[in-house]
């Protein structure tokens, strides 16, 4: 039978794990983003945001656990008493009332992200990064606005030359967004059903100018999605006229996987290569594509 399991021991004493949580949470309320174990991290995020009141047995005691961003949100003397007697750096407990209470303060819940961060170098511990959403680096937040700048400027490649896209942009960016947050995730639209949902979840308690930040930061993706394969297509090309190479090794160098916007082949098919032999011609072995890279041709006729 499996007994005393209720919770995680993450291999330390009751009195050693309370203080290495307390410890955690409040690097949590410090920087707002933090990287630890896997473990820790589903630990710390319960703790850190759970409303519901969790009971642990301590050296034989029953004691009650303070959920923090609950605390700051109920804003009573109870409350900052037990903040205070929680967190270990006491200048952190204002800005718990002050500034995250009023982030969170129409959000009913979930107000910590966990992102899987692969395994740390040396033990192969499963890695994990903890963070308070909204906040001002925003790991979802960002890779939803890349992702929706990656997705228009890959529509526009199909329809115009990427010489008049670096020209005029993609001004409608911020008419997108604002349209797709009011428009059913599986409709069709501007961008894809997962996109357009993230979309929605990290805009949905944010202000206006959480809007204009996407906006910003879809652009400025979307240009350097452009910028890049014309600037590494003049470099190849001084180098070719440098050094007098053949133009067939000029070209921009992709890694197996990548591909550009405006791409036919998925990622997917990408990272697996085409792995088969071709018996095709004996002979044909240097003009055969080069496995797991997209060679599209609309970046050829720049």
């Amino acid at each position: 039978m499996k007994h005393g399991v209720a919770f995680r021991k993450l291999s330390r004493t009751s009195s050693h794990r309370m203080l290495m949580l307390r410890n955690l949470v409040t690097s949590l309320l410090q920087h707002e983003q933090i990287k630890t174990t896997l473990p820790k991290a589903k630990d710390a995020a319960r703790m850190a945001e759970k409303v519901r009141q969790t009971i642990v047995r301590v050296s034989g005691n029953e004691t009650t656990l303070p959920q923090i961003i609950t605390l700051g949100k109920k804003g009573d003397l109870s409350a900052f008493r037990r903040a205070t007697g929680f967190l270990l750096d006491q200048s952190l407990v204002p800005r718990l009332f002050t500034e995250l209470a009023q982030r969170y303060a129409q959000r009913p819940g979930g107000y910590t992200r966990i992102h899987k961060f692969g395994n740390r170098p040396g033990d192969n511990a499963p890695h994990a990064i903890l963070e308070l959403v909204d906040n001002p680096r925003d790991l979802r937040f960002q890779m939803t606005a890349r992702a929706v700048g990656w997705e228009l400027l890959s529509k526009r490649v199909g329809q115009e030359s990427p010489q008049s896209l670096v020209a005029t942009g993609i001004p409608e960016i911020h008419d997108v967004i604002e349209k797709e947050k009011t428009v059913h995730p599986e409709a069709r639209g501007e961008l894809r059903s997962v996109t357009r949902r993230n979309l929605q979840k990290v805009l949905k308690y944010r202000g206006s100018e959480a809007v204009e930040e996407m906006s910003r930061i879809a652009e400025d993706h979307a240009d350097t999605l452009l910028a890049q394969p014309l600037a590494l297509k003049e470099i190849a090309a001084a180098k070719q006229e440098k050094k007098n190479k053949a133009a067939s090794f000029a070209g921009i160098r992709l890694r197996a996987g990548q591909t550009l916007p405006g791409g036919v082949r998925s990622t997917l098919h990408l990272a697996q290569g085409a792995l088969g032999k071709d018996n095709s011609s004996r002979w044909q072995w240097f003009t055969r594509r080069k496995l797991g890279v997209d060679k599209t041709s609309v970046w050829n006729q720049i």
